[in-house]
C-alpha cells in the first residue's frame, strides 16, 4: 500500500468519528486506531523471498566464446548498445556468412540504436570463423559480434 493512501486513510479516520479501520488488500493489511487524540497506525506485508539463480548473461556467454578463439583469430566488437541485425531488411541475404572473405570496410552488420541503423565494418581483412550474435538480439558495448581469422 502506497504512502499516500496511507495519509489518506488516517485524514478520514481522524475526520469521521470512527474509532478504529482495517483494511486488507492482498496480503497487506492496515490497522488505524484513533484513542484520544493520538492515531496509531501500522502496516504489515509478509513477503516471500526465494533465492533466484540467474543465469549467465548473453555478455557473458559470447565473452567467454570469444576467449576460446583460436589464438590468431581478431574479434570484432560492438562499438554500441543496440539491436544487431544481420541483414538491412527482413528477409534480404545477410551481409556475411561463415567461411565468407571480408576486406576492411566491408560492411558486416547492422545495429540499431535509438531508430539510427549503424552499418558496422570489419576492421580487419580475413575470413569470418563465427558470428557470436543471433540476428535481432540486444548487444552491449564491446561485445563480441565476429570471430575474423
Amino acid at each position: 500500500m502506497d504512502l499516500r493512501k496511507l495519509k489518506k486513510l488516517i485524514e478520514l479516520v481522524e475526520a469521521s468519528g470512527i474509532a478504529e479501520l482495517e483494511i486488507t488488500e492482498g496480503e497487506e493489511k492496515v490497522r488505524i486506531s484513533k484513542s484520544g487524540s493520538v492515531i496509531q497506525s501500522y502496516a504489515t506485508a509478509p513477503l516471500a523471498l526465494q533465492p533466484v539463480a540467474v543465469p549467465a548473461t548473453p555478455t557473458q556467454e559470447t565473452e567467454a566464446a570469444a576467449k576460446e578463439a583460436l589464438p590468431d583469430s581478431h574479434v570484432v566488437k560492438s562499438p554500441m548498445v543496440g539491436t544487431f541485425y544481420r541483414s538491412s531488411a527482413p528477409g534480404a541475404n545477410a551481409f556475411v556468412e561463415v567461411g565468407q572473405t571480408v576486406k576492411v570496410g566491408d560492411t558486416l552488420c547492422i545495429i540499431e540504436a535509438m531508430k539510427l541503423l549503424n552499418e558496422i565494418e570489419s576492421d580487419k581483412s580475413g575470413v569470418i570463423k563465427a558470428i557470436l550474435v543471433e540476428n535481432g538480439q540486444p548487444v552491449e558495448y564491446g561485445e563480441p559480434l565476429f570471430e575474423v581469422e
